[in-house]
Formats: C-alpha cells, sequence, structure tokens
C-alpha cells in the first residue's frame, strides 16, 4: 500500500510517499480502506520529533482521524462487515491507504456525509464533546468559552454548544474568523488584543447576558490564556485545556482560582488506553453523530478548509502550520 512516511525528524519535506507492508487485522480489530483523513497539530509535532506515536500505532506514519470502507475483519469482530462506510480515531498511520483498528473505535458514517467531509469529523467532534460535556459538563443555559474559534476542535465546538443549548462565546486572531465561526451558531466573539481578551469578554457577557462569568472553557491555545479564563470564569467553572498553542507555561492568580472554587482539568485523546478510547467513540457514535442528520433544525455540519491529495502531505502541513485556515485540512486518499 501507499502511505506517507516521516523518514526523519524535521519540515515538511521529510513527508514522503512509499510503498510500505499491507498491514492485517488481528482478533477484534478492522482494515479500514482509508478514502480521506486530515491533519491535526499532533501532526506536525510528530513530524518534529517532539511527539512520538504511542506503542500500539506506526511510529513514521502520521495521522489520528479517518473515513474509508471496512476492508477486512479479525477474529471476533461483530458488527461490521466488508463495505461498510466508516470514520474513526487512531493513534497514528492514517496517512495510508489502508489502516488497521480496534473494531469498537470505528463509528458508522452518517448517509449524508461524503468521505472528504466525514474524515474532518472525528478528531474535532470527539475532542469537542469530551472536553465540553464529558469532563466540563456544559448544560444548557450556561455559558461556554471557545479559544481559537476558528480551529477544527473550534467550529466543533460552537456547533454542539448550540445543539446543547448553551450560550457561546469566541476567541479567534481575526474578526474575519469570528464572523465565520458565527454562521455555525457562535454567539459572541472578541480579538484578543496582546493575549488579553477578560476585559472585553467581561463587558461583552454583560452587556449581551446581564450576567456575569463564563461556566466552562474549551482552552486550545493555553499559554496566557489560562490567566484570563480565571478572570472572566463564574464561580465553580470549569477549565479544560486541550491545547497549548502559545506555549505550556502560564502566570495564573491562584486566589482567582481560590475564591471561585474553579476546576482546571487538562485532557489528551491520543495518550489514552484502549478502553478510554473505546469510550469515547461510543459516546460520540451515541450522542454526537445523529446530530449531523439534515433532518435537524441546525444539523452539525464539518467545516473543510482545503483538501490536497494525499502525496502533497508537506503542503497541506505548511499550510496548517500558517495558522490561516478555518476548520480542518483534509488529504484524499
Amino acid at each position: 500500500m501507499r502511505a506517507i512516511v516521516i523518514t526523519k525528524p524535521g519540515g515538511p519535506e521529510v513527508l514522503e510517499l512509499r510503498d510500505v507492508p499491507t498491514p492485517e487485522p488481528a482478533r477484534g480489530e478492522v482494515r479500514v480502506r482509508v478514502r480521506a483523513t486530515a491533519i491535526n497539530r499532533a501532526d506536525l509535532l510528530q513530524r518534529l520529533g517532539l511527539y512520538p506515536a504511542p506503542a500500539d500505532s506506526p511510529r513514521d506514519i502520521p495521522g489520528l482521524e479517518f473515513a474509508g470502507e471496512v476492508e477486512a475483519l479479525g477474529e471476533g469482530v461483530t458488527g461490521w462487515k466488508a463495505g461498510d462506510r466508516v470514520f474513526g480515531l487512531t493513534g497514528g498511520g492514517a496517512y495510508a491507504e489502508q489502516l488497521v483498528v480496534h473494531g469498537r473505535t470505528l463509528a458508522r458514517m452518517p448517509s449524508n456525509l461524503d468521505f472528504t467531509q466525514a474524515a474532518a469529523v472525528p478528531e474535532a467532534f470527539i475532542t469537542a464533546y469530551d472536553a465540553m460535556v464529558t469532563l466540563g459538563h456544559l448544560g444548557s443555559g450556561e455559558r461556554v468559552l471557545v479559544s481559537a474559534v476558528g480551529s477544527g476542535v473550534g467550529t466543533a465546538a460552537v456547533q454542539i454548544a448550540r445543539a446543547i443549548g448553551a450560550t457561546s462565546f469566541g476567541t479567534a486572531r481575526t474578526a474575519a474568523k469570528l464572523d465565520r465561526a458565527q454562521q455555525l451558531g457562535l454567539d459572541h466573539g472578541v480579538v484578543p488584543a496582546n493575549g488579553k481578551f477578560a476585559k472585553a469578554l467581561e463587558e461583552v457577557i454583560q452587556r449581551e447576558t446581564g450576567s456575569s462569568g463564563i461556566d466552562v472553557f474549551v482552552e486550545l491555545v493555553g499559554g496566557p490564556y489560562l490567566a484570563e479564563d480565571a478572570i472572566c470564569a463564574a464561580p465553580r467553572a470549569r477549565i479544560i485545556l486541550v491545547g497549548m498553542l502559545a506555549g505550556n507555561v502560564a502566570d495564573i492568580d491562584y486566589g482567582l482560582v481560590l475564591r471561585k472554587r474553579l476546576r482546571i482539568e487538562g485532557t489528551v485523546l491520543r495518550a489514552r488506553p484502549l478502553e478510554e478510547k473505546i469510550a469515547a467513540m461510543q459516546t460520540f457514535a451515541r450522542h454526537v453523530v445523529p446530530l449531523f442528520a439534515p433532518s435537524r433544525e441546525h444539523p452539525l455540519v464539518p467545516v473543510v478548509d482545503r483538501v490536497f491529495p494525499l502525496a502533497d502531505a508537506g503542503a497541506a502541513h505548511t499550510y496548517v502550520a500558517s495558522n490561516d485556515g478555518f476548520g480542518k485540512t483534509v488529504l484524499e486518499v
């Protein structure tokens, strides 16, 4: 099979399209004919040698999500048959024509999505739902702040918040990204000034809702944003740290953390044990996938920004690293 291989740690030029052995499914596993995959920040870090793949994934083939067709079943697999259209998560290896995953880490694709659209769904929507709802316990009538709202996870979080009945606030580098996010259901947006947004956000909250404070934070930027989160947090708010685009060090007023009784929790999907990944996927299949049905008033939609052929994975990495995109960048296989 053909696959994109990381030949050595480095820039996008180290990604090469090569012929590699086709994997065979073991007990409980399914081989998927991958039709599309999407670029994630973890792929860029893995290429640089900063984020090794889990032990059960290919060390030199990146790719955390995929959409395709069931091709072969390992012993003991039930519920799937050859030809089923599926999508899901993996610890790595999705930049390839074939991929082997555990059968319970798959979900059935909504019939109204094609492979390119479906490939943009798993990592973004599972991460967003897991952070906001499973960990953050976001409920109807509450307020959620999504940083980097134009990212893949950000665009998913805004849509899920609308489906729940929560009021969403977002930050982005440009007003243009906020405008596009509003078309997905974002209620209010703020462009940070030199990494600061708490004061402006508090004014928006008071003016638009007559209340103060954010209940749940989907923190995708990290760094100094955590201190800003604490300032505009409501009592007993939940700050879920998902990403660290602005760095992994923050100077936080712990007095605010104590007085407001804040909970700060980190999360990552890739490094979780298989059992936890299965649980996250089953939750996604049960609670999120049905929300893509076109019969809904506001169906969830994948946000695909640009599409590249698999052979141009290096160019796709360069584009994602530019931070100019809105939503997901997809590789067609």
